[in-house]
């Protein structure tokens, strides 16, 4: 398998002051994803193939890849990339929530004809004000 053009995953981690099943509707429904993130017809079932609506970048193919409740929801997302919602209960009554979008590769190019390796750092800071504000706004609502 070649690896020369990995990039490293992109991994965002928060604490936050929820319950473990308010942070689980969050990531496992396509109301709590939509309401963080973007609208989608996910389902919480592996297999299940949905889309992401990107706005300006219109609908992204996916599919659910895992469902461990209250811990885990995994789907590939388009041609490339995965991600991965966890949650992990700490003992102070607070969650762990932790995102991982893998899939980079220096030698690929989006559908859009973009760099990974441009696209990855977009998507990194993205994701920190998806996950740092708007994911603990929602579930911390």
């Amino acid at each position: 398998m070649q690896t020369e053009g990995k990039l490293p995953e992109i991994r965002k981690t928060v604490t936050l002051n929820a319950s473990i099943e308010k942070a689980w509707q969050a990531i496992s429904t396509s109301e709590g994803i939509a309401a963080w993130w973007m609208k989608n017809t996910f389902q919480p079932v592996v297999g299940h193939e949905f889309l992401l609506h990107a706005a300006g970048f219109g609908d992204s193919p996916c599919k659910v890849t895992e469902i461990i409740p209250l811990q885990r929801v995994s789907f590939d997302w388009d041609q490339d990339w995965h991600i991965v919602f966890e949650l992990e209960a700490l003992e102070d009554g607070k969650i762990l929530f932790t995102l991982i979008h893998s899939g980079w590769d220096a030698d690929k190019l989006t559908k859009f004809g973009q760099p990974h390796s441009v696209i990855r750092g977009v998507m990194d800071g993205g994701w920190e004000s998806i996950v740092k504000e708007h994911f603990v706004s929602y579930t911390e609502s």
